[in-house]
Protein backbone atom coordinates (compact mmCIF):
# COMPACT_ATOMS: atom_id res chain seq x y z
CA UNK A 1 0.00 0.00 0.00
CA UNK A 2 1.43 3.37 -1.07
CA UNK A 3 1.09 6.17 1.47
CA UNK A 4 1.46 9.95 1.21
CA UNK A 5 4.73 9.81 3.15
CA UNK A 6 6.14 7.49 0.45
CA UNK A 7 5.47 9.83 -2.48
CA UNK A 8 5.25 13.35 -1.05
CA UNK A 9 7.75 16.11 -1.67
CA UNK A 10 9.22 16.90 1.74
CA UNK A 11 10.93 20.19 0.98
CA UNK A 12 7.91 22.31 0.16
CA UNK A 13 8.14 25.78 -1.30
CA UNK A 14 5.68 28.01 0.54
CA UNK A 15 4.58 31.62 0.50
CA UNK A 16 3.22 33.89 3.19
CA UNK A 17 -0.14 35.61 3.14
CA UNK A 18 1.69 38.85 2.30
CA UNK A 19 3.62 37.47 -0.70
CA UNK A 20 2.76 39.44 -3.86
CA UNK A 21 0.94 37.44 -6.53
CA UNK A 22 3.59 38.13 -9.16
CA UNK A 23 6.22 36.62 -6.82
CA UNK A 24 4.09 33.49 -6.30
CA UNK A 25 3.61 33.18 -10.08
CA UNK A 26 7.38 33.53 -10.61
CA UNK A 27 8.08 30.81 -8.02
CA UNK A 28 5.61 28.45 -9.71
CA UNK A 29 7.11 29.05 -13.15
CA UNK A 30 10.75 28.75 -12.06
CA UNK A 31 10.12 25.57 -10.07
CA UNK A 32 7.59 24.04 -12.47
CA UNK A 33 4.94 23.54 -9.80
CA UNK A 34 1.22 24.21 -9.93
CA UNK A 35 0.59 25.41 -6.40
CA UNK A 36 2.10 26.91 -3.28
CA UNK A 37 0.86 26.41 0.29
CA UNK A 38 0.22 29.71 2.07
CA UNK A 39 1.44 30.00 5.67
CA UNK A 40 0.51 32.61 8.26
CA UNK A 41 2.99 34.30 10.61
CA UNK A 42 2.78 31.30 12.99
CA UNK A 43 3.82 29.02 10.08
CA UNK A 44 0.40 27.36 10.03
CA UNK A 45 -1.23 26.38 6.73
CA UNK A 46 -4.03 28.83 5.93
CA UNK A 47 -4.55 28.37 2.20
CA UNK A 48 -3.07 27.38 -1.12
CA UNK A 49 -2.53 29.49 -4.20
CA UNK A 50 -2.57 27.63 -7.52
CA UNK A 51 -2.15 28.38 -11.19
CA UNK A 52 -5.93 28.33 -11.54
CA UNK A 53 -6.25 31.09 -8.90
CA UNK A 54 -3.87 33.27 -10.91
CA UNK A 55 -5.69 32.47 -14.15
CA UNK A 56 -9.02 33.34 -12.50
CA UNK A 57 -7.62 36.78 -11.73
CA UNK A 58 -7.47 37.58 -15.45
CA UNK A 59 -10.89 36.31 -16.46
CA UNK A 60 -13.89 38.41 -17.37
CA UNK A 61 -16.19 39.34 -14.53
CA UNK A 62 -19.50 37.46 -14.56
CA UNK A 63 -22.20 39.90 -13.55
CA UNK A 64 -25.07 38.30 -11.66
CA UNK A 65 -28.49 38.21 -13.22
CA UNK A 66 -30.87 40.74 -11.69
CA UNK A 67 -34.58 41.39 -11.99
CA UNK A 68 -36.35 44.70 -11.45
CA UNK A 69 -39.41 43.75 -9.42
CA UNK A 70 -41.70 46.70 -8.70
CA UNK A 71 -38.77 49.08 -8.37
CA UNK A 72 -36.59 46.70 -6.35
CA UNK A 73 -33.45 45.11 -7.73
CA UNK A 74 -33.44 41.39 -6.93
CA UNK A 75 -30.25 39.36 -7.45
CA UNK A 76 -30.96 35.91 -8.86
CA UNK A 77 -27.49 34.74 -7.85
CA UNK A 78 -25.50 35.09 -4.67
CA UNK A 79 -23.95 38.51 -4.20
CA UNK A 80 -21.25 36.76 -2.14
CA UNK A 81 -20.02 35.01 -5.29
CA UNK A 82 -19.66 38.39 -7.03
CA UNK A 83 -17.86 39.82 -4.00
CA UNK A 84 -15.45 36.85 -3.95
CA UNK A 85 -14.75 37.19 -7.69
CA UNK A 86 -14.09 40.93 -7.35
CA UNK A 87 -11.73 40.34 -4.44
CA UNK A 88 -9.75 37.75 -6.41
CA UNK A 89 -9.58 39.90 -9.53
CA UNK A 90 -8.27 42.89 -7.57
CA UNK A 91 -5.99 40.81 -5.35
CA UNK A 92 -2.38 41.78 -4.91
CA UNK A 93 -1.24 39.24 -2.31
CA UNK A 94 -1.57 35.51 -1.81
CA UNK A 95 -4.10 36.18 0.97
CA UNK A 96 -6.41 37.74 -1.64
CA UNK A 97 -6.16 34.90 -4.15
CA UNK A 98 -5.62 31.76 -2.08
CA UNK A 99 -8.17 29.00 -1.81
CA UNK A 100 -9.20 28.33 1.77
CA UNK A 101 -9.90 26.20 3.65
CA UNK A 102 -7.40 23.76 2.18
CA UNK A 103 -8.03 20.08 1.53
CA UNK A 104 -5.20 18.21 3.28
CA UNK A 105 -4.07 14.65 3.92
CA UNK A 106 -1.90 13.03 6.58
CA UNK A 107 1.37 11.18 5.98
CA UNK A 108 -0.54 7.89 6.40
CA UNK A 109 -3.23 8.68 3.80
CA UNK A 110 -3.31 6.08 1.04
CA UNK A 111 -2.71 6.71 -2.63
CA UNK A 112 -6.36 5.86 -3.29
CA UNK A 113 -7.58 8.40 -0.71
CA UNK A 114 -5.36 11.11 -2.18
CA UNK A 115 -6.39 10.34 -5.77
CA UNK A 116 -10.06 10.36 -4.80
CA UNK A 117 -9.73 13.70 -3.03
CA UNK A 118 -7.95 15.19 -6.04
CA UNK A 119 -10.45 13.86 -8.56
CA UNK A 120 -13.58 14.76 -6.60
CA UNK A 121 -12.38 18.29 -5.82
CA UNK A 122 -10.56 18.97 -9.12
CA UNK A 123 -7.30 19.86 -7.39
CA UNK A 124 -3.72 19.29 -8.53
CA UNK A 125 -1.78 19.27 -5.28
CA UNK A 126 -2.61 18.44 -1.69
CA UNK A 127 -0.62 19.53 1.36
CA UNK A 128 0.40 16.81 3.80
CA UNK A 129 -0.12 17.89 7.41
CA UNK A 130 0.97 16.22 10.66
CA UNK A 131 0.41 17.71 14.09
CA UNK A 132 -0.97 20.87 12.54
CA UNK A 133 2.24 21.51 10.59
CA UNK A 134 2.97 21.21 6.87
CA UNK A 135 5.31 18.25 6.31
CA UNK A 136 4.98 17.72 2.57
CA UNK A 137 2.88 18.04 -0.56
CA UNK A 138 1.55 15.51 -3.06
CA UNK A 139 0.96 16.54 -6.65
CA UNK A 140 -0.65 14.71 -9.56
CA UNK A 141 2.80 13.96 -10.97
CA UNK A 142 3.71 12.19 -7.71
CA UNK A 143 0.71 9.90 -8.08
CA UNK A 144 1.44 9.17 -11.73
CA UNK A 145 5.08 8.45 -10.85
CA UNK A 146 4.01 6.06 -8.07
CA UNK A 147 1.64 4.17 -10.38
CA UNK A 148 4.33 3.90 -13.06
CA UNK A 149 6.76 2.17 -10.69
Amino acid sequence: MILAKDIMTREVLTVSEETPINEAARLMMENRISGLPVLNSAKSLVGIVCESDIIDQGKQLHLPTVVNLMGYIVFLESSRKLEKELKKMAGLTCRDLMSAPVKTVTPDSTLEQIATLMAENKIHSIPVVAGGKLVGIVGKKDIVRAVAR
